[in-house]
C-alpha cells in the first residue's frame, strides 16, 4: 500500500511546447499538493532530464514541433530499457490515442483540459508507478538477499566441512531405511570395505565381526531417532587384533517434520584405546 504522500512527493515532468497549457497544469498540480514538477517547453530535453532524474510521470504533448511526443517516446524506451515507460500523453487529436498506447504511453488526456480527469488520471498512473517500482526494489533487494545467504551458506559449509575434517576421520549420510548415502573420508579403508559397498554397508558391516552388543545399542539409538554423541564400538580384525571406533548421529528430518535418516561423522580410536590400556 502506499501512503497518501508518496503520490504528492512523486517527481513529474510536464512537456508541451505552449505555455499556456504548461502554466495550467502546473497550478493544478499545485492545488491539488503535488510537491515535485517540473517542465520544459523543450522536446529534445526531455530524454536527458528523465535520464538524470528519473521521473515518475512524464506529462506528454503529442504535437510539438521538430521533435513530436511519439519520437520523444521512442527515446525514452531507449532509457527505461524494456521498463515501465511512465509517459501520460496529451492531445487534441483523438485519432492519436490508440496509436500512443501502441506506441508504449500509459494513458492519455485530451485538449481542451477537463482538470478533475487530468488529475485522476495523474493520481492513478503514479499510484500504479510507484507499486512498480516498489515491487522492482523488493525484487533487487529480495534478490540480493538470496545472493548473501547463499554466500553464507557456502562459507557455512565449508566451516562445517573444515571443522568434521579436523574433528573426525569422515563423515556420513544414511538414508531412513539406514543405507549410506554418501561418506567423506576414508571409512572404506578402515573398515575394510569397498567403496561400491556404500549402499550395502549396513549388511557389510555386520558381517565384519563386529561386537554384538554393542552394534545392538546403536541400532536401539537409531530406531529410536534419538542423537548419540561418542559413541564407541568394536570389531575384531583378520588379524585377531580389535579396532575400535568413535561416532557422533544426529536424526535428520524434512520442512514436513519426517524423518530422512542420520548424519554425523566418526573416526578410529585405536590408538587412543591402546594408550589408555596401557
Amino acid at each position: 500500500m502506499l501512503d497518501p504522500s508518496e503520490i504528492l512527493n512523486a517527481s513529474i515532468l510536464i512537456v508541451d511546447d505552449q505555455e499556456a497549457n504548461v502554466m495550467l497544469l502546473e497550478q493544478m498540480l499545485r492545488n491539488a499538493g503535488f510537491t515535485r514538477f517540473t517542465s520544459t517547453s523543450d522536446p529534445h530535453t526531455v530524454c536527458p532530464l528523465h535520464k538524470a532524474h528519473r521521473y515518475d510521470l512524464i506529462l506528454l504533448d503529442l504535437q510539438m514541433p521538430l521533435l513530436d511526443g511519439f519520437q520523444v517516446m521512442e527515446g525514452l524506451k531507449g532509457i527505461e530499457e524494456g521498463g515501465y515507460l511512465p509517459v501520460l500523453v496529451i492531445t487534441a487529436q483523438p485519432a492519436h490515442k490508440l496509436r500512443a498506447l501502441q506506441a508504449g504511453a500509459k494513458d492519455f488526456v485530451s485538449k481542451p483540459f477537463d482538470l478533475i480527469e487530468v488529475q485522476t488520471r495523474i493520481r492513478n498512473m503514479l499510484e500504479v508507478r510507484l507499486l512498480y517500482k516498489k515491487l522492482d526494489d523488493y525484487n533487487k533487494v529480495l534478490e540480493q538477499t538470496v545472493l548473501e545467504r547463499t554466500a553464507e551458506l557456502r562459507d557455512s559449509e565449508a566451516r562445517f566441512r573444515n571443522f568434521t575434517a579436523l574433528s573426525s576421520d569422515w563423515y556420513w549420510e544414511q538414508d531412513a531405511k539406514g543405507k549410506f548415502t554418501f561418506v567423506s573420508g576414508p571409512v572404506f579403508d578402515m573398515l575394510g570395505l569397498a567403496a561400491d559397498d556404500m549402499h550395502g554397508a549396513t549388511d557389510g558391516l555386520e558381517a565384519a565381526r563386529w561386537n554384538a552388543e554393542e552394534r545392538k545399542l546403536l541400532h536401539a539409538n537409531i530406531a529410536a531417532r534419538r542423537p548419540f554423541i561418542n559413541f564407541v564400538y568394536s570389531r575384531s580384525g583378520a588379524d585377531g587384533a580389535m579396532q575400535f571406533l568413535q561416532v557422533s548421529g544426529e536424526p535428520v528430518f524434512d520442512s514436513a517434520s519426517r524423518f530422512i535418516g542420520y548424519r554425523g561423522i566418526g573416526m578410529d580410536i585405536t590408538d587412543h584405546m591402546a594408550r589408555k590400556e596401557s
